[in-house]
């Protein structure tokens, strides 16, 4: 092979554990050797680790994750699973729609959160491998029935994870409906460039191309209008540190649990850059683009040490940061909001991609 030539893509699949009813928990390892690999299992459809060089070469795991299955259905369930039917929340429960008010399930919180109790991201998916000329991964497919948490409309969901060989991971959604319902999926990973279980995200630093953000109540139910982010500190439109930016003192701050735990409301439409996450010591960057036109950050505020990763260590406040890209949380309530609502003979679309690159 000549030194010009693209590293190979390769893609292998091994079950790797069992559900409580013994149904098998498959996983998908893809990648190029010595570049940015990833592993997505069929539990939730979740991408489980992403492995990516540093400026020296060195490759780290950095995505968060549970370190066995009971973790994975229980304290650590959203870790880089595909969530829904619904991200986010929905304040009460409620779900008006053309004219119909339903019901849907909840959590101890009286909301109901990333699709209820028993959503998307504890279920097994079906999956098969992908490869395309340039890029390979896994496509996963889910059947939400009628009532589904109390969603109306049965379902049919996918998610397709593809990477090539420049590090470039992109997560694909389609799904469609057979009466109107509601639609809002997203990946729910947490990072840390550093690597996993490598201390916290505080001196990463973070930039969000966004010139509005969502304020929220003390239960983290948005408040109403987008509010200006200029002179808070949601004002990411130039990178900043996140510990410089937590310990400013604003109001907003304290409902998160001194962190991030809001929608962004990102400039301009169609695929564009939303944020772009940096870790000065390892000089990894990542680059989140998207169609979405929010983005929910949580810097893992409530991380107190119950969730413990493959490296054996323990999370605690702020030892990873999600990027999830959506639709608004509580957007069924709110007309003004962009709407989520899936037709039967429409398909819903969403597409983002991270990338990877190196700051020398």
């Amino acid at each position: 092979m000549s030194p010009e030539a693209p590293a190979p893509l390769r893609i292998t699949q091994a079950e790797v554990a069992t559900l409580p009813d013994r149904r098998p928990i498959t996983r998908w390892t893809f990648g190029t050797p010595g570049g940015v690999t990833a592993e997505v299992l069929s539990l939730g459809a979740r991408l489980e680790a992403l492995h990516a060089p540093d400026r020296d070469g060195r490759r780290a795991n950095v995505v968060l994750g549970g370190g066995d299955v009971a973790e994975l259905l229980d304290a650590a369930a959203y870790f880089g699973a595909t969530v829904g039917r619904y991200a986010n929340r929905v304040a009460g429960g409620r779900l008006p729609l053309d004219g119909t008010v339903h019901r849907l399930a909840t959590q101890h919180t009286g909301h109901t959160l990333h699709g209820g109790p028993d959503g998307y991201a504890t279920r097994p998916w079906d999956g098969e491998p992908v490869r395309e000329e340039q890029r390979v991964g896994v496509r996963l497919r889910l059947h939400s029935p009628d009532g589904d948490q109390g969603f109306p409309g049965a379902l049919t969901a996918e998610v397709t994870y593809l990477l090539d060989a420049d590090g470039e991971l992109t997560i694909d959604y389609r799904a469609v409906t057979d009466a109107p319902t509601v639609v809002n999926l997203t990946n729910h990973a947490y990072f840390n460039l550093a690597g996993e279980g490598n201390g916290t995200v505080l001196d990463h630093l973070l930039r969000v191309d966004a010139s509005g953000y969502l304020p929220v109540d003390e239960e983290l139910i948005p408040l109403g209008p987008v509010e200006p982010v200029t002179g808070t500190p949601f004002d990411l439109r130039e990178a900043r540190a996140l510990g410089e930016r937590f310990a400013l003192r604003h109001p907003q701050l304290l409902p998160a649990g001194s962190g991030y735990d809001h929608t962004w409301v990102l400039d301009g439409t169609g695929p564009r850059t939303a944020a772009v996450l940096t870790d000065p010591a390892s000089g990894r960057r990542l680059e989140c683009r998207t169609t979405e036109p929010g983005l929910q950050v949580y810097t893992g505020n409530l991380f107190d040490g119950s969730v413990t990763g493959r490296s054996g260590r323990p999370y605690r406040a702020h030892a990873g940061i999600a990027l999830e890209t959506q639709h608004f949380p509580d957007s069924p309530n709110r007309p003004d909001y962009p709407s989520t609502v899936l037709r039967p003979g429409e398909e819903y679309r969403s597409t983002t991609a991270y990338r990877f690159t190196v700051d020398r």
